[in-house]
């Protein structure tokens, strides 16, 4: 009896310590992921695991997401405008490569019908049936050689010749153009999933806040009472005054504008973007600026922030992303983002990064 006891106590004392040695990298583990749990809350000066960010700081990513759209929007804007023209110098090619063609074809049909009369009366000139043969590029290259032969029929083959080379040079710029085009529309591409993916990463943002925090985001839009300030005269407010009437028309639509959608890409009269919206008064006034921040910068001159006046352009952040209308009293007129319609706000809003006055 005691044996067994014995026995039994042995085994039981076995699987006990068979049981310890059987799982010593569990226990690791877990002291590890509690030691790592105890360091987050003491980074964090709290307990939790992880703090949730405050709406400052979700304010200062969904800005950021928005001006990364809008350096994509700009990018966009010109490889729009690049689509544009190279679709139109295709078209153009498209045309004149057909119009170059009839003319060809009249052209060969008169030295078809002078070859057919030279046979009739006994042979076919040498130089016709040159212009006759299979091998195009054959008489292209003696080309020179049958206008100097100086005979009517050498010099028709040689007209013929040039038409055909000018057609190849309008078909060879054609097919260049095409491959730019596709290029710029691969380019388009890009851009729209990267702004559209950026627009949807700052909605999810704009969802994680309540009304209260999304209202002090967006303070309440003081367009209105601004606008109600204009003149009857130039469109400027009150203690303003442009740098000229062209200017002062473009000041006039910006104010007309207050209110109205941002969209990217637009450029009224529904809805603008930044660029569109300064390109469109600016058309107003009777000047045509360039559809981008970056290539209107470089439309007229350069000036100096304290040499600010009503109509002038003011741009932003180091890579020139995002423009405004400039009106006087630290303000301009400007389309913001997504959800923030063209309003009124200090030039000091942003990174101010130079001026320009078209006019």
């Amino acid at each position: 009896m005691t044996a067994t006891v014995a026995s039994h106590r042995k085994t039981r004392q076995h699987r006990s310590h068979r049981k310890t040695r059987q799982h010593p990298r569990a226990r690791r583990a877990a002291a590890l992921a509690l030691a790592g749990a105890a360091g987050v809350g003491l980074f964090n000066g709290t307990g939790q695991a992880a703090a949730r960010p405050t709406p400052a700081q979700v304010k200062g990513r969904i800005d950021a997401l928005y001006q990364e759209a809008e350096v994509a929007t700009q990018h966009y804007n010109g490889a729009k405008e690049e689509a544009n023209a190279a679709r139109a110098e295709l078209s153009r090619l498209q045309d004149e490569a057909a119009r170059r063609t009839r003319k060809l074809n009249t052209a060969k049909a008169e030295l078809g019908t002078m070859a057919a009369n030279q046979y009739r009366s006994g042979g076919v000139d040498p130089t016709v049936r040159l212009m006759l043969s299979a091998d195009p590029q054959r008489y292209l290259d003696g080309a020179t050689v049958l206008e100097r032969a100086g005979s009517h029929q050498a010099n028709a083959v040689a007209g013929f010749a040039r038409r055909l080379g000018s057609i190849r040079q309008v078909r060879d710029r054609a097919h260049v153009t095409a491959e730019r085009l596709e290029r710029t529309e691969g380019t388009l591409r890009r851009e729209r999933i990267t702004i559209v993916r950026k627009l949807d990463a700052a909605e999810a943002l704009l969802d994680r806040l309540t009304e209260e925090q999304r209202r002090q985001m967006s303070p309440t839009d003081p367009s209105q009472d601004d606008a109600s300030a204009l003149l009857a005269g130039d469109g400027a407010p009150a203690g303003t005054r442009a740098s000229g009437s062209r200017a002062a028309r473009a000041v006039s639509f910006a104010y007309a504008a207050l209110g109205k959608p941002y969209v990217w890409g637009a450029t009224g009269p529904a809805a603008f973007d930044c660029s569109g919206l300064t390109q469109a008064a600016w058309k107003s006034g009777g000047v045509a600026l360039p559809r981008t921040t970056y290539t209107q910068i470089g439309s007229g001159r350069r000036i100096d922030r304290s040499e600010l006046a009503p109509g002038d352009l003011v741009f932003f952040y180091s890579g020139i992303s995002h423009v405004g209308l400039y009106v006087g009293d630290g303000k301009m007129i400007h389309a913001p983002h997504p959800g923030a319609p063209v309003r009124i706000a200090p030039i000091d809003e942003m990174p101010f990064a130079a001026a320009t006055r078209p006019a």
